[in-house]
């Protein structure tokens, strides 16, 4: 699992440039900073140092702070620059070595131990890095989020599970601290601690929706389907307007064969902008398989997801398409086929199903206009070119037709059934152009080809 680092990357000049910049302000004074003169050799190295490790020439900037430790070896801050460029050069032994330096000349200094810390990550050192967060914590109780993670990493799950109690009660609950939390449960087999944990929760917190719904989750995954079940209820009964709570009531409605609550909802699932579209997903494929058994609520569905929004994942849209057309529904695996391209435009398979249902309904000059401008998207698809071919014979426009299929034919490979229909469309199309000869040629063609294979 890769750590959390909330602390982040404090650059230099924050912390330091403004003073050495400080000193410098009354040019009638002698200067008495801790870089000394602004011409002295140690400061024209250090920040020439400074200058490299901005452009990044890290091991430029190690040799000028090397430099600068000839002139004075006394300053922290030489040893804290150099671990911090020793560490992009993934010379981590050097760059522990600097910043242990920089830490026993100024041990107050809580950013060299943040910059020891990441190198510690940096080398997935884990026992030396939770050693080092210790002792961040007595700078900032946020580093204990840090330590949290780097317990769980190192399997010392009892300190892990007392850190993130300490820290539930003290800071509130987050989903980052309750995934690490369930990560404990599963790596330990807590399963009882993890389900009193949750009662606990709603007990402390009844009108909190979500205690309800972990808990229902994991009454659920623990086969407890009665307790899921009583829980869900209660939600019910706590939040009557709760949408959420129906992804699990349906799953029981059903079970227990209340037909009409398992529909209702299911519909109010399907129709909440509160339920993300992957769970609205499983709740689509958990109602067709309904609806195949209990063909009489198929107008029900239709209904309930007439309203599904754009923020909906595109395979739900799709799934239904494709239930429809298995069905021999073609207008309404149309129209899903549609919404999908709506949210996915760039997904061919959902625009080639609509072109291919648009010929399948007659419906010949829509199939044509469309698989003019898909043409523009995908000018090396021959299936858009036959479609467009056949689109045009069937309005009369043969010319059209010859001219589109013998560019789209170019473009074929080793697709024998497509030649096929290349040939026989070339067949009808010249027909049209009264040119019987060519016309009888390709269907030849397409007679040989069909034989052969």
């Amino acid at each position: 699992m890769k750590s959390k680092v909330h602390i982040g990357l404090i650059f230099f000049g924050v912390f330091f440039i403004p003073q050495l910049l400080g000193a410098q302000i009354d040019f009638n004074k002698t200067p008495d900073d801790d870089l000394g003169n602004a011409q002295d050799t140690f400061q024209e190295y250090f920040f020439e140092a400074l200058k490299q490790k901005g452009i990044e020439n890290y091991q430029k900037a190690v040799n000028a702070l090397e430099k600068c430790l000839t002139q004075d070896n006394t300053k922290a801050i030489v040893y804290f620059e150099l671990g911090k460029n020793y560490a992009q050069l993934k010379n981590f032994g050097a760059s522990e070595q600097a910043l242990d330096r920089a830490i026993s000349m100024e041990p107050e200094n809580e950013w060299y131990r943040v910059e020891l810390y990441k190198v510690y990550l940096q080398q997935k050192d884990t026992k030396k890095a939770i050693k080092t967060i210790e002792q961040l914590v007595e700078y900032h109780p946020k580093y204990k989020d840090d330590l949290a993670v780097l317990y769980v990493n190192n399997k010392e799950y009892k300190e892990a599970l007392k850190l993130l109690d300490y820290l539930d009660e003290t800071k509130g609950i987050t989903p980052e601290r309750d995934r690490l939390r369930n990560e404990v449960y599963a790596a330990t087999g807590q399963k009882k601690k993890q389900i009193k944990n949750l009662e606990e929760r709603l007990e402390n917190n009844p009108e909190n929706e979500e205690n309800y719904l972990k808990l229902i989750y994991r009454y659920s995954e623990n086969n407890n389907k009665e307790m899921a079940y009583q829980t869900a209820l209660k939600l019910l009964e706590v939040h009557p307007e709760s949408e959420i709570v129906h992804l699990a009531l349906y799953k029981f409605y059903l079970e227990d064969n209340k037909t009409d609550l398992a529909v209702e909802s299911m519909k109010i699932a399907l129709q909440s902008l509160q339920v993300n579209p992957k769970s609205k997903l499983m709740v689509v494929s958990d109602f067709l398989k309904f609806v195949e058994e209990n063909p009489q609520y198929e107008e029900t569905l239709v209904e309930a997801t007439g309203i599904l929004s754009n923020n909906d994942a595109p395979e739900t849209y799709s799934q239904l398409a494709h239930y429809f057309l298995k069905k021999g529904n073609k207008e309404n695996a149309l129209r899903y086929f549609e919404e999908a391209l709506k949210i996915e435009p760039t997904n061919f398979d959902f625009l080639k199903n609509i072109l291919l249902l648009h010929i399948d309904l007659k419906q010949f000059t829509q199939a044509k206009e469309k698989a003019e401008n898909a043409l523009n998207s995908y000018p090396s698809q021959p299936i858009l070119y036959l479609i467009h071919g056949v689109a045009l014979n069937h309005l009369k426009q043969g010319k059209q037709a010859i001219e589109t299929l013998e560019t789209g034919f170019d473009y074929i490979i080793e697709n024998f059934k497509m030649e096929m229909d290349f040939y026989k469309q070339l067949s009808i199309a010249y027909t049209l152009e009264n040119n019987n000869d060519k016309a009888k040629a390709f269907l030849d063609k397409a007679k040989q080809l069909e034989a052969s294979n």
